[in-house]
């Protein structure tokens, strides 16, 4: 396990700064050369919600990866990539008015929301018809990660006196997910866009993005609602100007026709709003979702879910001086690199940042003797990748060559960087043994995909919000080959529904 490189969540950063270390360290003080990653495949959206996230067999690589490790981390790409398919369905049902009119019966639970005014609004009726329908499968999987932290968002909640079933806001937004990312660019369990979540204090770099540490994210989305709350003075306001923004809000709002109501911010508000143009459907729908979400979530098993008992999250925690592995964590925990993960997603590169000390969550029960195992633990022994600085004249073949691993693997560490492009002064990041890389993983992971073995060009359908740099990094080809393949001019620019040939 001490050879795991840190390749898996490298994609998601790029290289930045920090002392080189001058040699790669393994348990044994070696390297090994690492095989010929998968090929690129394109990645479309899954078409259902179920029946499509079969794990295919591993990849053939020559990793010193445990098996049972890949499997984990093939797991958890299907997992995320079925989830932002959820997600995406659910932002963009918005078919016509159902018209359903039947009521539930009272539900013998308590609420500290108002969940039984609105119950009949037909997009409640809608939203649970799509829960327990198309989207079943997810919803239970949602619910099922529900207890982990239900609790400690609970307590987070009450502590800024707000109530505590705005936990299901986490359950519309992400599914209890720490690695749920939109379209938007939003991310984590609370979905935050990087310029909020840094308002709110979290950290978001290309070492470390702590709107994925579901007790940091949760803190900052407490209080997030409770300002949003004391500001528009009722929490379905707020929940709907958690979606869409306090500014949209109370736009909306200041355009509203005035009523005989003594209170002009209120729920009812919010349903006042919504016959009107002044919200997009998206955050429209927001508090119906929510409202059909807590009544699933609230008494599952009269909606036909079979939730297994759960344990709460549970953890030590040690403090690291600077960077370390996590896999290094992992083995003097004496548990696994997944198991590690799970309780540190806010780390992107499986390593934590050099420099500073960093609070590393442990299994429970294991802290002091993993904390006493560090320290007895020599410097040189804490990481397992280096980086390299460039220096005049070389290609990204020789420092492949230098290091003795694979420059395939050497790219799918920088994604960010050219290639036939490297200037002096730039950090390329060197495993120091094979891995699955996470968008490898994810696309091994979807088989929806079509072939990867396909020879020759592919032909890329152009969505919406998609640009010439994210599709290169994509497929793993440089813009100019794209613009090449395409005849396109150098300020010729996107058209959704385009179809675009992909250089092999």
């Amino acid at each position: 396990m001490a050879r795991f490189a840190f390749l898996l969540l490298m994609l998601a950063a790029t290289a930045c700064g920090g002392r080189r270390p001058e040699r790669a360290i393994t348990p044994d003080g070696g390297t090994r050369p690492a095989g010929p990653m998968p090929p690129e495949r394109t990645v479309e959206p899954a078409p259902t919600f179920s029946g499509i996230f079969a794990l295919p067999s591993p990849p053939l690589a020559d990793t010193l990866v445990p098996p049972q490790e890949i499997v984990a981390e093939r797991r958890l790409a299907a997992d995320s990539v079925a989830d932002e398919a959820m997600l995406d369905a659910l932002e963009e049902a918005h078919p016509a008015d159902l018209g359903i009119d039947e009521t539930l019966e009272p539900l013998p639970v308590s609420w500290d929301i108002d969940v039984d005014t609105y119950n009949n609004h037909d997009r409640v009726q809608y939203y649970l018809d799509l829960f327990q329908g198309p989207g079943r499968e997810r919803m239970g999987i949602w619910l099922s990660r529900m207890p982990r932290y239900e609790g400690m968002i609970r307590e987070r909640l009450q502590e800024k006196e707000l109530p505590g079933d705005l936990v299901y806001i986490a359950l519309i937004e992400s599914g209890f997910s720490n690695s749920a990312t939109s379209r938007a660019k939003a991310v984590g369990m609370w979905q935050f866009m990087k310029a909020t979540a840094k308002g709110y204090g979290l950290r978001v770099d290309s070492w470390v993005d702590e709107r994925r540490d579901p007790y940091r994210a949760t803190a900052a989305a407490v209080r997030h609602l409770k300002h949003l709350n004391d500001r528009f003075g009722s929490l379905y306001l707020a929940a709907a100007a958690y979606n869409a923004g306090g500014g949209k809000m109370s736009r909306g709002l200041r355009r509203l026709p005035d009523d005989d109501s003594d209170s002009p911010n209120s729920d009812a508000t919010f349903f006042r709003l919504y016959n009107t143009k002044l919200l997009r459907r998206e955050t429209k729908d927001y508090v119906p979702k929510l409202i059909a979400a807590a009544r699933i979530a609230k008494e599952p098993a009269r909606y036909g879910f079979e939730i297994g008992a759960a344990e709460p999250a549970a953890y030590d925690s040690i403090v690291v001086p600077t960077m370390t592995g996590l896999d290094v964590i992992a083995r003097l925990a004496d548990t696994t690199v997944a198991a590690i993960r799970e309780l540190n997603p806010q780390y992107l590169r499986l390593a934590t940042p050099p420099g500073v000390p960093s609070v590393v969550r442990v299994p429970s029960g294991s802290g002091v003797s993993t904390e006493a195992a560090f320290a007895a633990l020599p410097p040189s022994r804490r990481i397992t990748f280096l980086e390299h600085t460039v220096a005049r004249g070389e290609t990204m073949g020789g420092i492949a060559r230098r290091y003795r691993v694979s420059t395939r693997l050497l790219a799918e560490a920088n994604p960010r960087l050219q290639s036939g492009r490297l200037r002096p002064g730039q950090r390329v990041i060197v495993p120091t043994g094979g891995a699955l890389s996470t968008s490898v993983a994810r696309r091994v992971a979807n088989p929806s995909e079509p072939a990867a073995s396909r020879a020759g060009a592919r032909v890329h359908k152009v969505r919406r919000g998609e640009t010439l740099t994210g599709l290169a990094k994509r497929y793993g080809v440089s813009i100019h080959a794209i613009r090449k393949a395409n005849a396109m001019a150098a300020g010729d620019g996107l058209r959704a529904g385009a179809r675009l040939r992909i250089p092999a």
